[in-house]
């Protein structure tokens, strides 16, 4: 059985998503539950996933683990196809999730008033223009890589939904809210919000 660290809400519910649509069972660990989680994860971050031996602490690599190891379908076969599968996983894991974080940092590290509203400021502004990439992707297709959802689809419903700790605008388009709402109704997702809150509570 998979153990995975999480946090309630953070980018390991993705990964919580995806062993579940990968019908995987899994031991959840809640991050705050461990006394000294740097021990875990030297970057104090989640999600960390353990599988028997093996130790991955980074969120891509987890989710191409697990599609590679279990065979997903929604991992193409097609060079061409999965390298653009790669690139929308890393445009989620390692572009539009950073931009994120520096909200978060901006909110609580700056002790300014004026520093820390132009860095919210100019944040929001920043993750408007990524989700526009994200609503020009949809322009001729209902999720980011075609017909149905896969793993970077969840990701982004999981960072949509941080928005909502922040007192300004972060702009998405009709195309990328309407998938939004279609994958937060996706059953993998909703299990896993539901399970998180059974064991954080």
């Amino acid at each position: 059985m998979y153990k995975l660290y999480f946090m309630p809400g953070a980018c390991s519910r993705a990964i919580h998503a995806l062993l579940n649509e990968l019908e995987q069972p899994v031991e959840l660990i809640a991050r705050d539950s461990v006394a000294d989680f740097k021990q875990v994860n030297p970057t104090n971050q989640v999600p960390v996933l353990v599988d028997g031996d093996l130790v991955l602490r980074e969120g891509a690599a987890i989710v191409l683990y697990l599609l590679e190891k279990h065979a997903s379908p929604t991992l193409p076969r097609e060079p061409e196809l999965r390298a653009e599968f790669h690139q929308w996983l890393m445009f989620a894991n390692a572009t539009l999730h950073p931009a994120y974080s520096l909200l978060f940092f901006g909110a609580r590290a700056l002790e300014s008033d004026a520093a820390k509203q132009e860095v919210l400021t100019r944040g929001a502004a920043r993750l408007s223009a990524l989700w526009a990439i994200v609503e020009e992707r949809l322009q001729d297709r209902p999720f980011i890589c075609g017909e149905q959802v896969t793993a970077v689809d969840m990701m982004l419903a999981v960072y949509a939904n941080w928005g909502q700790y922040f007192p300004l605008e972060i702009e998405l388009g009709a195309r990328t809210r309407r998938m939004l709402a279609r994958v937060a109704e996706h059953p993998a997702l909703v299990r896993a919000i539901e399970s998180e809150a059974t064991v954080a509570a």
